[in-house]
């Protein structure tokens, strides 16, 4: 990752943010690491690799993010952009975590990370446990990935589970 910066509406120079669930088709997209194990979770690679190099090798019929997790830069015209803020990291943090690891994952994107700016580690926690593939028969998933639901839509939904 590098340190560019773009301008502000404000004309002040602020930190190009990257989204940890990045588009792979965009040009600047990197693997953020790879899928592993039963439960899918993602390990980290030590340093980033353009997507574009990686992309030709995944077998057809394999949709990328199956098996790779990709960062993009974050853009204004996502579906899940609240303002300057991202709706999807605040739909994760909704639902309480799991069993929570005492340290976060090694991560290259970190210091540009859309989600630890954010939110900061309840980010960096929830990370490697998500998908950007909706599985269709898991309600609660299908839920969060939706930029329509609300928190409390998302706090509902976990009481009732409970």
């Amino acid at each position: 990752m590098d340190s560019t910066a773009d301008l502000a509406r404000n004309g002040q120079e602020t930190p190009l943010r990257w989204c940890p669930s990045g588009d792979a088709s965009r040009p600047e997209s990197v693997v953020l690491g790879v899928r592993s194990g039963d439960d899918g979770q993602v390990v980290y690679l030590a340093e980033p690799v353009p997507a574009a190099d990686v992309l030709g090798a995944i077998p057809e019929g394999i949709a990328p993010n199956r098996v790779l997790r990709f960062a993009s830069h974050c853009v204004s015209d996502c579906a899940n952009r609240v303002g300057e803020a991202c709706g999807l990291i605040e739909r994760i943090t909704t639902v309480p975590a799991g069993t929570v690891p005492a340290a976060v994952p090694r991560c290259h994107l970190r210091p540009h990370c859309k989600w630890w700016n954010q939110t900061g580690v309840e980010a960096c926690h929830r990370c490697p446990a998500l998908t950007t593939l909706e599985p269709r028969d898991d309600e609660l998933a299908v839920l969060v990935a939706d930029p329509a639901t609300t928190r409390e839509q998302l706090e509902s939904w976990v009481a009732a589970a409970q």
